[in-house]
């Protein structure tokens, strides 16, 4: 049970992992086969007893979160987490970019849903190894799952990692996967009012990509609206305007994250020299002593 939106998380599975029966604590928003963990609550415990299973829960997966980071970090590796409601263009854009980038970096692909592996299955398709996570009831993903995802993709140093979190504008919000960015996809087949809807995933993400714009002439929606709006819940955010089908604009998504993966290689490398400059003044001082 997910005290933050009431889902039941029982069943969720990661491919290759079927019989994962070590003893970490998995948080109740998803739990592998032989290890179920049950956050059971009784109405009669009151509201001070679903707060503090939440606090709990969300403590525990920003533990796993800061040693997903940690561990990237040290790595170079640039991660997003894609979310977005259903049917916002998610799994095509991934492909489209992957396409755009794959020849010059390493890129693997985290996959949730409640059920199937059809995206996976489209990601392989690409030439990139990706591994789906299936929910089962659960509505998102979190860090566990995706931290326990990332090592059966023996993921390269100086390489890229895409999460396609299940498709909900709710619970992702409050759940840190250890990621560098949100980023929230929203196509304009949707309602240009729904970062006021959905506030939340829209002040966590740090940039909104409005998809489908190829489709503008055909739908009723008001880009400068939704933008405002969602500048109003987030004045930080950052909005990129594209068609992931067409590749109006794509380009502009592609600098986006190649500026943000020389960063974090940059980070990398400023680390290993801070490094091997302590190591350096260590053995000056043994040589004088």
């Amino acid at each position: 049970m997910c005290t933050t939106c009431g889902c039941g998380g029982d069943g969720a599975r990661i491919e290759g992992v079927h019989d994962h029966a070590h003893a970490h604590e998995h948080s109740p928003s998803g739990t592998f086969k032989g290890v179920r963990k049950h956050a059971h609550v009784h109405h009669e415990e009151g509201a001070g007893r679903m707060i503090q299973l939440e606090q709990d829960l969300l403590a525990k997966n920003n533990a796993f979160a800061a040693e997903n980071r940690k561990a990237w970090s040290q790595k170079g590796i640039f991660v997003l987490n894609l979310v977005s409601s259903p049917g916002s263009g998610k799994t095509t854009l991934l492909t489209t970019t992957i396409d755009r980038l794959k020849e010059h970096v390493k890129i693997a692909v985290v996959e949730g849903d409640q059920q199937t592996t059809f995206d996976a299955d489209r990601i392989r398709a690409t030439g990139v190894p990706a591994i789906q996570i299936n929910t089962g009831k659960g509505c998102h993903l979190d860090a566990h799952m995706v931290g326990h995802a990332a090592e059966q993709l023996g993921l390269a140093d100086n390489s890229i990692l895409m999460v396609e979190n299940v498709g909900n504008l709710v619970c992702p919000a409050g759940f840190d996967l250890g990621e560098a960015h949100k980023v929230v996809i929203l196509s304009v087949t949707e309602g240009e009012d729904k970062p006021y809807k959905y506030p939340d995933m829209f002040a966590a993400a740090d940039l909104m990509i409005l998809n489908k714009i190829d489709l503008l002439p055909y739908v009723n929606f008001n880009v400068e609206k939704c933008i405002d709006h969602a500048l109003s819940v987030n004045p930080k955010l950052q909005v990129i305007k594209l068609s992931a089908t067409t590749g109006e604009n794509l380009q502009a998504w592609i600098d986006w994250i190649e500026a943000g993966l020389a960063n974090v290689r940059g980070g990398k490398e400023a680390t290993i020299a801070a490094l091997k400059q302590r190591i350096a003044e260590l053995e000056a001082q043994l040589g004088k002593g």
